[in-house]
């Protein structure tokens, strides 16, 4: 480890996150809020602990991350991709752990577009025979 902190950007769907991590304790800030103040489900706070809890190094680092865009599952899942890319800058021994357990995929699938001449992506207007 040269540098003192490393900076990594994740996406997912609309959500972009810019993060963060600096060697430290473990305590992680979103947007200049705790973590459990800004995600405030459970299985977020889960998620994005993930990548930590795989590589062992959850009181190691600080992280500190700026999401914004899309919702809170779409922002959790754009942390995660971040913390993954920075980790793997901290420390390039990581990338087989993190590559086997897949936070290193981005997920593509994004939102369809609404086409013309339709109520949705997908959904028609009603058909009449007669």
């Amino acid at each position: 480890m040269k540098e003192t902190s490393f900076y990594a950007t994740g996406r997912r769907k609309e959500s972009v996150a810019r993060v963060w991590i600096t060697p430290g304790s473990g305590k992680i800030t979103v947007n200049k809020k705790e973590l459990n103040e800004y995600f405030k489900r459970p299985t977020l706070e889960m998620i994005i602990h993930q990548p930590l809890d795989v590589t062992e190094t959850k009181d190691k680092f600080d992280i500190r991350a700026f999401v914004k865009g899309g919702g809170l599952t779409g922002q959790a899942g754009a942390m995660v991709l971040g913390i993954s890319r920075a980790l793997i800058q901290a420390d390039e021994e990581l990338k087989k752990t993190l590559r086997s357990n897949g936070f290193l995929t981005r997920d593509p699938r994004e939102k369809e577009r609404k086409k013309y001449g339709q109520p949705g992506a997908r959904k028609r207007f009603q058909f009449s025979k007669r």
